[in-house]
């Protein structure tokens, strides 16, 4: 039997971000992205999701290389706990390669990886594969798709893209996706993010005329946050700044890093003597500071934030500061965002955030600049990726009205193994893939159990019961005392605290009464009967945990 083309999506399906899909044939593999998810709200604790590696470390043998479209987070993040179990070398463009380098260096393992440099144009042989890099345009420099030349077919990913015509870089290289849509594509991999948006999605050009609207007659100083790998953004602020007599200081650690990478390159240029030391902003009139900050999102420890609460060593925010948010929240970060908003407001700033002031504009392609890729494209085959359940079906649906029969959209799921002849595509099993934790240094060592227990916590509290038990006949010593956390405030409550001891005694004494002999059968009937109670008394179910002294 003939073999097949294998494509494994192992995150960036029902979901934004975590990103990363394995192609598979024969003896080679081949991988696209390895992003980072960012925790939900109920995930007390957790700083980072990553992708499950077992299916790539359980075929690392087959492993030829990992390409990558661009150099977001939800892309890249992931590379450096990937390469701490696998090996093999990372194919990517110069701007994509440099963040890649630097997130190595933090885990202190980029002189065990080699990363190989292309550019637009470039074709790469990975075992049977061969890869040819695209251009396209995104919110960041150096994105590109992938056409990837298989054994059964040619198979595309958009990766992230959106049509631009005035793009700095130039326009999407739409001429050459035609080309390969005349070739033939077997299957086409597509970005879904902006799938419920009509229309197209304006030009970066419009965000540099609200810059200079915002700029334009303003005497007070301004600070502007926007994603930090977003650097045609950051070129729009420092020729903006430029043209008003503004000097730019930068803060942020990503941000730095990011603009330190993209000048090296020569992604972006910096007018002469605009950039300065943000120790040197104070000895500067207000109406000549730009500031340019991280913290779009609300992250809790960015610069904005610190800016916002106080808590930065070099910047307070002060009445009449203008505060330009560059960017919209991200699904899930609404609230972190609208609470730094209205600290800066509490702060006398004044705070420009509206998408009507032209502020921020997508990555992302709307429906008329997806229908575009799809007609020139003509696949075969289609598998929306890159989006919640929601945009992957929205996704399928736009591709029949593109005259793609429905039997041939394929909407799966993680873990599902596509397989692909040249006239056949169909979901045949499924392979390990979910959610890891990252937490601090830990990676993998906080599970649904722990999770669980965490949001147990965070929601009722906890109730530990200490008592001094004698081993000769179970006979209660001392105690039970009982300390609480989360749960009520003790000093208000000691009747409630006086119940839960004769509670806990009586549990005691019928085991005693029954010889029970086995602490584990003790503790299971103090936690059983302090629940009923505590439930019974209060409707709240905090974390019981008896701790017994034989003595």
């Amino acid at each position: 039997m003939a073999e097949k083309l294998k494509i494994i999506p192992l995150g960036g399906l029902d979901e934004i971000g975590k990103n990363i899909t394995v192609l598979e044939y024969g003896k080679d593999m081949i991988v696209v992205d390895c992003g980072v998810g960012f925790p939900d709200e109920d995930m007390y604790g957790v700083d980072l999701v990553i992708p499950d590696f077992t299916y790539l470390v359980q075929n690392a043998k087959k492993l030829r290389g990992m390409f990558i479209t661009h150099g977001h987070e939800d892309h890249i993040g992931s590379i450096p706990y990937c390469m701490q179990q696998v090996t093999c070398p990372i194919h990517a463009t110069a701007m994509t390669c440099g963040l890649v380098k630097l997130k190595l260096e933090e885990h202190r393992i980029a002189d065990k990886v080699k990363l190989i440099t292309h550019k637009p144009g470039d074709v790469v042989k990975a075992g049977c594969f061969t890869v040819e890099f695209i251009h396209v345009n995104h919110s960041i420099a150096d994105a590109v798709a992938f056409a990837i030349h298989t054994p059964v077919g040619t198979v595309v990913m958009t990766g992230d893209f959106k049509i631009d015509p005035t793009a700095s870089e130039g326009m999407i290289d739409l001429a050459r996706f035609g080309e390969l849509g005349n070739q033939g594509v077997l299957a086409l991999l597509c970005d879904s993010t902006n799938v419920e948006r009509q229309g197209y999605t304006p030009s970066e050009n419009i965000v540099a005329e609200g810059l200079d609207r915002q700029f334009k007659n303003c005497d007070q100083r301004i600070v502007v946050t926007t994603f930090a790998s977003n650097m045609h953004r950051i070129q729009a602020v420092l020729a903006t700044a430029h043209r008003y007599g503004r000097k730019v200081a930068v803060t942020g650690r990503s941000m730095e890093n990011m603009l330190k990478v993209a000048q090296e390159l020569g992604y972006i240029k910096v007018p002469a003597g605009t950039i300065v030391d943000l120790a040197s902003i104070k000895s500067l009139p207000k109406n000549k500071i730009v500031i340019v900050s991280t913290g779009s999102q609300g992250e809790n420890m960015s610069a904005l934030y610190r800016m916002a609460f106080s808590t930065h060593k070099q910047v307070d925010i002060v009445s009449g500061d203008r505060i330009i948010i560059s960017a919209s929240a991200i699904p899930g970060n609404e609230k972190a965002v609208s609470r730094i908003i209205n600290e800066l407001y509490r702060k006398g700033a004044e705070v420009v955030y509206e998408k009507s002031e032209g502020l921020h504009v997508s990555g992302h392609a709307c429906q008329e600049e997806l229908k575009i890729i799809h007609a020139l494209c003509k696949p075969k085959f289609f598998i929306p990726v890159h989006g919640e359940q929601r945009h992957l079906q929205i996704h399928g649906k736009l591709a029949t009205q593109m005259g793609l029969p429905a039997k041939n959209v394929r909407i799966a799921e993680l873990g599902s193994v596509i397989e692909l002849s040249g006239r056949t595509c169909k979901i045949n099993g499924t392979v390990p893939a979910g959610k890891v934790f990252v937490d601090g240094t830990g990676v993998g060592d906080v599970g649904s159990v722990v999770l669980r227990d965490r949001k147990h916590l965070a929601q009722d509290g906890m109730i530990v019961v200490c008592v001094n038990i004698s081993s000769q006949d179970g006979e209660l010593i001392s105690g039970p005392d009982i300390i609480t956390r989360g749960f009520i405030y003790v000093k208000e409550s000691e009747e409630l605290m006086e119940e839960l001891r004769y509670v806990a005694i009586e549990a005691i004494e019928r085991c005693r009464r029954k010889r029970v002999k086995d602490w584990a059968a003790v503790k299971s009937a103090i936690k059983n009967d302090l629940s009923g109670y505590l439930y019974k008394t209060t409707k709240r179910n905090p974390m019981i945990l008896p701790v017994i002294m034989e003595i």
